[in-house]
Order: structure tokens, then sequence, then C-alpha cells
């Protein structure tokens, strides 16, 4: 055992373009004794493309639990270990968190290497404000889920980001105009830094019926992006969540209906509740 512990990196790499990998993480991959990558072999060529000779083993969703406590404890014993994910920043949407909590549980120095995020990249370049913004990574693949999901983002104020797969995205931009409105801005992130690269700012209707029509806009990675709720869209969520409150406040207490409005129509709960304080008391619970 070496006279000191090693550390985690938690290493960004390139989402497509490998020439955005930055120096600084080259050289953390090539110094490292052991490298957890999500996939071994995507990342073999850009791990052999900075002469990286590092060992590597798989960490993905299935395996994670288990392999956190080999690879603290080669951290104890004075290696270095580097954290990867296929693309991008690791656990924004990938695996990693369960390491990152068991080595900072151990004691052990964990530090980031910044680079490359879709979900900033794309949000750097739509157009839609920035200052404030939610990231829901990706939607429940059922339609009944996303559906519900969505509805709880319809009164959300800040511009909310999305990751979606190839084989779904015509279907949840669909639901996106259903929930949100076809009128609500919306931008398509498709294949960011690639070769077939596309950025398109509509509405979430001309949106959708676009990708709906066009197969090549349904292939490659994709982050949506949809501007927050104002003016008309809020004041049409918060009235349906009133609605739907005033139904069940007669079978609930006000707290109880106040919750599960807001789970249904997306209307902020606090705002239900203090409105109905205002309108009527509210009876001791």
């Amino acid at each position: 055992m070496s006279g000191s512990p090693g550390q985690l990196w938690v290493v960004a790499t390139p989402i497509g373009n490998l020439d955005d990998l930055t120096l600084r993480a080259a050289e953390v991959l090539r110094r490292v004794t052991v490298i957890a990558a999500e996939d071994t072999r995507h990342s073999a060529p850009l791990l052999a493309r900075v002469g990286s000779a590092a060992a590597t083993v798989a960490l993905h969703e299935y395996n994670e639990r288990e392999q956190c406590e080999r690879l603290v404890e080669r951290m104890r014993q004075g290696e270095d270990v580097a954290l990867i994910s296929d693309a991008g920043t690791p656990l924004v949407s990938d695996p990693g968190f369960r390491l990152v909590r068991a080595a900072r549980a151990a004691g052990l120095v964990v530090s980031p290497v910044p680079g490359a995020c879709a979900a900033i990249a794309a949000l750097s370049v739509a157009g839609l404000p920035s200052d404030r913004f939610v990231f829901e990574g990706f939607l429940p693949a059922k339609p009944a889920g996303r559906r519900e999901r969505l509805q709880l983002l319809a009164a959300e104020t800040r511009t909310l980001i999305f990751y979606e797969s190839s084989h779904r995205i015509a279907e949840s931009l669909a639901d996106m105009a259903a929930v949100f409105g076809p009128a609500r801005e919306g931008v398509l992130a498709r294949e960011l830094t690639k070769r077939f690269e596309t950025i398109l700012a509509e509405p979430l209707g001309a949106l959708a019926e676009r990708v709906a029509t066009d197969a090549d806009q349904r292939r490659g990675e994709f982050v949506v992006l949809v501007g927050g709720a104002h003016g008309e869209d809020a004041d049409r969520v918060l009235a349906e969540g009133r609605r739907v409150f005033a139904t069940l406040t007669s079978e609930l207490p006000p707290a109880r209906a106040a919750k599960l409005a807001a789970a249904i129509t997306g209307a902020p709960r606090k705002a239900l509740y203090d409105h109905a304080k205002n309108v009527q008391p509210v009876p001791h619970e």
C-alpha cells in the first residue's frame, strides 16, 4: 500500500467531436491507474487517442453498487481512479452518483475535470432565457407516465431542458405540444458537435409536426428545450388547478386537496392553498 490514498477524478468527455476533450482531461486519463467507464468498448477509441494505458472497468446502472466497493478499496490502496461516461459530464443522466458518494463517505478526495455537457451546450445556443432553468433529463418511457410528468411541469416558469432518444422523440414532442400548448417556444438540438448537427427553434406544435414528417430529424441524440410558462400559459394552468382543487375540497381536507390538484394539473400547490385561505376559512386538520 502506498503512503497516501488515491483520489477520484470525475472527467467530462466530448459529446461528439473528440477535439473538445480538454488538455487537462487528457493528462488525467493518461496518469490515473484505472478508468471507470460506462461502456469500455465505446470509450476505447478516445483513450487510445490520448495514449492512456490505464486499466478500464465497466461502471453502469446494473453493476454500480458492486463496483463502488472495489473501486473505493483501490483508491484506499493508493490508486487514482477516473470516472467517465459515454459522452459529456458524468452523473448528468449517467451513472456515477453512487461511486462519488461512496468515495466522499470514505474520506477520499473527489475532483472534477470539467468539459462538455449536452444540456449546457444546447442551452447556450437555444436563444431561450438561461438565467434560470430546470434540467429534467429523460422523460418516462411510457406515454402515461410521460404526460403525467409534463403536466407537473406545465406551470414551470423556468426554461426546461430534456434529453430524448431517437425512437421516442416524435411522441415526446407531440405530448409536449399537447400539454404545454402548440404555441409554447421550443428548441430541438440534435447531434450537437457532430457532422449532422441541427438546431431548430419553432413553436412546439410546428416542431412536433416537422419531426413527425421528416425522418432525418428523428435520427441521432437530442436535447429538447422548452420556454417557461408565462402570461396566458401560467394563468390557464392556475385556473385549471383552482377548478380541480375546488372539486376535491368537497371530499378532502384543503392541504390534501391542494397537493392532489397540483399533481393533476401542474399548478403550484402553495398558490392553490393560499388562494383557498383567502376566499374561505380553512378548517383545522
